[in-house]
């Protein structure tokens, strides 16, 4: 009996999905849909709000739209029996974070945020967060940290935490409103399984995690603002999976909107790019590849 996997690209504009018999690895079929509010990097498209230089955002819903769309096309396309699909795997760019409730509700869709730009995704190209950037890189060089080798010793508003930092100094009832900062990915997992989890990817390329190590410690979160000295035990999910780990297997609400069995397995999120290196091979020390976008 032939088994079958769906993986799920992320990008800036669109997503796409793409269908494979696990048997060979020959992929099927594919589909690609663009996110319907695409980039707001000018204008909040829910309120008309002009948006400050540097800004990009996105609605979280487009995602979820969009994952429901490409999934059941590349299923409804090929005839396949959707009960032979025995796994998910999701990329997406990096760091995308957005701020959510308890239950994964983006803070978005509440009523006294839709109009606050900061409740909303921040993509990976919101660069507005530069200068929280500076400063995080500032004092890490002050303290010694070690995490700071390992990003050049240069700390990008590409980083999750320069993010976050924007958002307490400039939006602080966002901040305290939200239960957890997530990666994008990680949210669409959450939202495939009902399982919270950062994935080891991130957390290591965007988020200062170091294996066997953790977070930096507090003195650098004190140090950049006394309000993010407890913003990983309280606002990041305590659960790291790495790549090819399984976050857990589709919730019963989401099994029935996909047309797939609850068995179905979701793998832990990765960034875009990197996941060309598996696809190709690359397990060794020393090999290298680029990605052109």
């Amino acid at each position: 009996m032939a088994k079958y996997t769906i993986g799920i690209d992320f990008g800036t504009l669109s997503a796409r999905a793409v269908l494979v018999d696990v048997s060979n690895g020959k992929e099927l079929l594919s589909d690609t849909l663009d996110y319907p509010h695409g980039v707001m990097d000018s204008v909040l498209l829910s309120s008309g709000k002009k948006l400050p230089p540097d800004f990009a955002l996105q609605d979280p819903n487009d995602y979820l739209f969009v994952l429901k769309s490409v999934v059941k096309s590349v299923i409804n396309k090929s005839g396949i029996n959707s009960d032979d699909v025995c796994g998910l795997g999701v990329d997406f760019t990096s760091c995308t974070i957005l701020p959510v409730k308890k239950d994964g509700t983006p803070l978005c869709n509440e009523t006294e945020f839709r109009s606050n730009p900061h409740a909303y995704v921040k993509l990976w190209k919101h660069h507005a967060a530069q200068a929280y950037a500076d400063k995080m890189t500032d004092i890490a060089k002050k303290q010694n940290c070690e995490f700071l080798s390992h990003y050049g010793d240069v700390i990008s508003s590409e980083c999750a935490f320069p993010k976050i930092e924007q958002i307490i100094r400039e939006a602080p009832e966002v901040y305290s409103a939200t239960d957890m900062f997530l990666e994008a990915g990680d949210w669409i997992n959450f939202m495939l399984t009902g399982k919270f989890a950062l994935s080891y990817v991130f957390a290591a390329y965007k988020w200062f995690y170091l294996e066997g190590k953790g977070f930096p410690n507090k003195d650098f979160f004190s140090a950049v603002d006394e309000r993010l000295n407890e913003v990983v035990e309280e606002k990041l999910p305590s659960r790291i999976v790495k790549m090819g780990d399984p976050v857990g297997t589709l919730s019963k609400e989401m099994a029935k909107e996909l047309n797939l069995n609850e068995s179905t397995v979701v793998s832990a999120c990765v960034i875009d790019a990197h996941v060309a290196g598996a696809a190709l091979g690359l397990k060794k020390s020393g090999y290298m590849f680029g990605v052109i976008g």
